[in-house]
């Protein structure tokens, strides 16, 4: 940011971007949807099970101008904000979630939970990670956020083990009570999503499974 003041740049309107990439959405409410992601840089949590850590730092500063030109490159009416946690970057962010919507776009936000979504433009949809303890960032959730959500939002838990399903299933019986649906996934390659499913159906949990469509169809490569 000093290097954006030193040249006179508004540093208002950038946002430190990590990457910006068209893929098929693979999760969440808008799942299996041609979709351009836009990765802001940095995220103050460390889950044990982050596959895009490459986003805590670097990057280059881009104005929000500039993105959404490029965003605007795609044929598709579907963008996801990501990260990172993008709500990192405060009213950066935010100002360029509005710019989104202002041009139409269908816009939904990736965010770990642990800061506060009321701030966020009520068109986007809001992806809400609530964190179990196999995340090692339990105490992080910010639980108020869940009293804020509407059914254009949506809750994802991934779930790591046994406990962790356990865990689970008590919050939505004790803590979880929201309008918008929830989602259960399998932390890749450490729950099989078949054992997921099985304890789904056993309980009849009123939660969607899914798993995750990008990784499916591509793996781990980055950008996709």
């Amino acid at each position: 940011m000093a290097a954006d003041s030193a040249n006179g740049a508004d540093t208002r309107a950038r946002l430190k971007l990590t990457e910006i990439f068209f893929s098929i959405q693979g999760e969440a409410q808008f799942c299996g949807w041609p979709s351009v992601f836009v990765r802001l840089t940095g995220c103050p949590l460390r889950c044990v099970y982050c596959d895009t850590a490459y986003a805590f730092s670097g990057g280059e500063w881009r104005s929000i101008d500039s993105i959404v030109e490029e965003v605007s490159g795609y044929r598709t009416p579907y963008v996801c904000v990501t990260g990172g946690e993008p709500l990192a970057q405060g009213r950066r962010c935010l100002d360029l979630l509005v710019e989104l919507c202002d041009r139409g776009y269908q816009v939904a936000l990736e965010t770990s939970g642990a800061l506060d979504v009321g701030v966020v433009d009520p068109r986007v949809s809001r992806i809400v990670d609530l964190k179990t303890p196999g995340s090692g960032e339990e105490a992080r959730n910010r639980w108020e956020n869940l009293t804020l959500l509407t059914a254009r939002d949506s809750v994802k838990l991934v779930i790591c083990d046994r406990a962790d399903y356990v865990w689970a299933r008590r919050a939505l019986d004790e803590r979880v009570n929201v309008d918008c649906q929830i989602f259960f996934s399998p932390s890749h390659g450490e729950l099989a999503p078949g054992v997921l499913a099985d304890w789904i159906l056993a309980d009849q949990l009123p939660v969607r499974m899914q798993v995750q469509l990008h990784k499916v169809l591509w793996g781990d490569v980055p950008g996709r």
